[in-house]
């Protein structure tokens, strides 16, 4: 049904086409492949609204993740892991590394900088484990410098001579005979962009055609190849000096693309031209995607030089559209990206409640949010304010989740003040996307891939939890076949928890478990046992290894400054983060000696974390007395413990718990082994003298064990596992068993904000916060509404505004304002 649909649309808009062959079915082929590989291989978005763009040593970085459905650009759910980095780009080493945890595509995280980390150029990365199977250029990234008081910044300069010019042809080649354009790209060693004018010349040292930037370093011109002709490019650089380039060399024969995006309200214009030496019945295609979405599709006959098609815009969704020609033998030859803006961001409105302030006063704001139509909108938004006398923001159209979205995440390199393209009030911004729209050749999707006999298994999975991976091995390598495994998690901190679950390997030994609510820090524990208790194995667990990083040498620095203006923040940063380790040292000597005490309690002390259960049903503490001759446990517990029958003798032992029901078909009870589930011949094998106890479980008691616990629980506690054991630090464990520790979902920290309304010892000290106030989990309601409250600093400064978010739906908008302290 889409398909039929998708042709009729396609035959009622086109215009100046002729002799359609729909009958001729390869174009269909071309879709349905790049169909199937769209859903072997869907695309997510990753967006951090970061609260400044550049920190000192010892701060902190607030951020709020996004995660956005690539097609549809929707809150994207199905991933709920994002990894946020830090890395040096000197380097190119992951220095910090966070886990958040997303819900319904939203999450929060701060990175703490260390003290020690030296100044220098940074970049903040966000991807997911699914992003992973595709090119790092479509991770999010953020350059940051980062800055120590007692180091001199670097000072790049600011308006560099080293010039490199791009030429690249519309479509991506010049054909001779036909006109053509080609854009060109002037870049500073910074990567920015720079004003030249220019000229082509031919052998006769004719000037054919002049040409100058137009905004950011980017421009085009018109030219017309001619056989037997060459040609030079000459450039004059912002310090006067003149530059050579070499000539885009043109095909003798091949087919030409221009786009007109601009002059046409209603439909975006494609011409082709070709002087082929084709058959009367060749055809050549026009495809246009958006996102992993085939929007149009056309083919034409080659009888005619030239041919017209018109797409119309109602058809195009908000964003890049990828156009791509193929000629008659069904390859891609000639590609060009548009960009369709059809105005549409969410209106959001910051109210305050008054125009000034006085230092550590009370600010009330409001906060609106519309859609185009002027609809009230619920979504969720993420605010920040700073102060402007200490961050300077150097970009005035820098990125935000809008221009990101809809623009840069969909392109390779670095674009220049991507804002500056939405903003209605610039005159020239619609011309000066089309230019960036030829010249950013890079894009998110390549036909050379969807064209492969065969879809390329993707290597990362999806994560909607923590994961950790691994393989058993035998010390002789050979295969161990199944073995089952007990995993034990213990999260300390106030908040402690514990899990104990139990899986089982492969027969190569591979294991994996997934989707596990692991919240920061956690010991791991893992026993692997054999069908026949043999427990002589290694474990090994899969190390996480971030992305890779490709260090690029522009531009290092997105931000430049002048050598005084950093001065104040930096100063101000310093005597902050000195106030705080003063603050941190006095709360260390503050603590008193408390002395704790009570009765000791005869019962035997029960380790949690070998203990999962409260009070046993019955209890046998194993001493010199009772342990002595025994050979093995179960000649300890025989007759000591009502309703526990040991019958048989030696080894060949049965032990069955009166009043548990064994609904399950369980006959003998679970053993339990310091916690760790465990075959009886295992408990045959420990000396009595190395327990300390046996606890007995019975009915309901031994359901926290689930099924396998139907017919009761043994628990042995060892010795080794006494009332001080922790086995997360246990260096002599049994063959079989690994401890480590696994990284869960980073904590969430509030954003610490003073309240000046209520009297606090900590207010004596000076207050010139650069970040005075970061709510990152903003939700307007049904009315588009949302109230929030801080209080400004001792600064007399102006402070900066700036908010950001979605919907649910895909409706992202920004908005900046400023207030008065004095």
């Amino acid at each position: 049904m889409f398909r039929n649909s998708l042709f009729t649309l396609f035959a009622a808009s086109c215009i100046a086409l002729s002799a359609f062959r729909f009958d001729d079915n390869w174009l269909d082929k071309i879709v349905a492949k790049f169909e199937a590989y769209q859903r072997n291989s869907p695309q997510e978005k990753a967006y951090l609204h970061l609260d400044r763009p550049y920190y000192s040593a010892g701060e902190t970085i607030w951020f709020k993740a996004y995660l956005i459905n690539s097609g549809s650009h929707t809150a994207d759910s199905v991933s709920q892991v994002l990894y946020v980095d830090l890395v040096d780009k000197t380097t190119g080493k992951v220095v910090l590394l966070k886990k958040i945890e997303m819900i319904g595509g939203l999450g929060e995280g701060d990175l703490v900088l260390k003290d020690s980390l030296k100044a220098g150029d940074y970049m903040v990365r966000a991807y997911t484990n699914w992003m992973r199977n595709f090119s790092e250029d479509f991770f999010f990234h953020r350059d940051l410098p980062i800055f120590r008081a007692e180091a001199s910044p670097t000072v790049y300069p600011s308006n560099a001579d080293d010039i490199d010019v791009q030429f690249m042809p519309e479509g991506g080649q010049l054909v001779t005979g036909l006109e053509g354009r080609v854009a060109f790209k002037a870049t500073n060693i910074l990567g920015k962009g720079a004003d030249i004018t220019g000229a082509v010349l031919n052998q006769a040292n004719d000037t054919l055609v002049g040409f100058s930037t137009l905004k950011f370093g980017m421009g085009y011109f018109t030219i017309t190849p001619e056989p037997g002709e060459k040609y030079r490019l000459e450039v004059r650089k912002p310090d006067g000096k003149y530059a050579k380039y070499p000539f885009p060399e043109p095909q003798k024969e091949g087919i030409l693309m221009m786009v007109d995006n601009v002059s046409n309200k209603e439909n975006v214009r494609v011409i082709l031209k070709h002087n082929k030496a084709v058959s009367a019945t060749s055809e050549l295609a026009l495809i246009a995607q958006t996102r992993g979405e085939i929007m149009y599709a056309a083919k034409t006959s080659m009888s005619k030089k030239m041919s017209l098609f018109s797409i119309p815009r109602a058809s195009l969704p908000e964003g890049i559209t990828q156009l791509t020609v193929f000629d008659e033998k069904g390859l891609p030859v000639c590609e060009r990206l548009v960009f369709v803006n059809k105005n549409q961001p969410l209106s959001l409105e910051l109210k305050s409640d008054k125009a000034f302030y006085k230092s550590r006063e009370k600010v009330e704001l409001e906060l609106t949010a519309k859609d185009a139509a002027g609809n009230p909108v619920s979504g969720s938004f993420s605010l920040v304010v700073t102060d402007a006398g200490q961050v300077l923001e150097k970009e005035t159209y820098g990125v935000n989740i809008r221009s990101y979205t809809l623009l840069t995440s969909d392109l390779k390199g670095a674009v220049e003040q991507p804002s500056y393209y939405f903003d209605a009030k610039n005159p020239n911004n619609v011309r000066d996307l089309e230019v960036l729209m030829m010249t950013q050749g890079w894009r998110r999707f390549s036909w050379k891939n969807a064209l492969e006999d065969s879809l390329v298994a993707n290597k990362y999975f999806v994560e909607e939890g923590i994961s950790l991976m691994g393989k058993v091995v035998r010390g002789n390598k050979k295969q161990p076949g199944k073995v089952k495994l007990t995993f034990m998690l213990q999260s300390n901190g106030k908040d402690s928890t514990r899990a104990v679950f139990m899986g089982e390997t492969a027969e190569t030994g591979e294991f994996a478990a997934l989707n596990l609510d692991v919240r920061d820090t956690t010991n791991l524990l893992i026993q692997a046992v054999s069908e026949r208790g043999n427990r002589n194995f290694d474990i090994l667990l899969d190390a996480f290894q971030p992305a890779t990083v490709t260090v690029t040498k522009i531009p290092f620095n997105s931000i430049q400054f002048d050598a005084n203006e950093l001065a104040e923040y930096l100063k101000r940063a310093d005597e902050y983060l000195q106030i705080e380790r003063k603050i941190r040292e006095s709360r260390e000597k503050m603590l008193q000696e408390v002395v704790i005490k009570a009765r000791k309690s005869d019962q035997v002390k029960k380790d949690s974390r070998r203990a999962i259960y409260g009070t046993p049903d019955a209890s046998i503490k194993f001493d010199q007395i009772n342990a002595s001759g025994a050979m093995t446990i179960f000649d300890v517990i025989q007759g000591r413990v009502a309703g526990v029958t040991v019958t048989g003798s030696g080894f060949n032992r049965t032990v069955q718990i009166r009043g548990s029901a064994n609904f399950s078909g369980v006959v003998e009870p679970l053993f339990v082994l310091d916690g760790m589930p465990v075959d009886k011949a295992s408990i045959m094998n420990i000396p009595p003298v190395d327990v300390e106890a046996v606890d007995i479980l019975k009915g309901a008691s031994a359901a926290i064990y689930g099924s396998r616990g139907g017919g009761g629980v043994i628990a042995i506690l060892t010795k080794r596992g006494g009332e001080n054991y922790d086995w997360s630090k246990d260096k002599e464990l049994v063959p079989g068993t690994l401890v480590t520790k696994l990284l869960g979902y980073s904590p969430v920290r509030e954003f610490y904000a003073p309240r000046y309304d209520k009297a606090a010892p900590e207010h004596v000290r000076p207050d010139f916060r650069p970040t005075v106030f970061w709510a990152p989990m903003i939700q307007t309601d049904k009315e588009g509404k949302a109230k929030m409250t801080f209080f400004t600093s001792d600064a007399q400064t102006q402070l900066n505004l700036r908010v950001e978010g979605m919907t649910p739906q895909g409706q992202f908008g920004a908005a900046t304002t400023q207030l008065k302290a004095q």
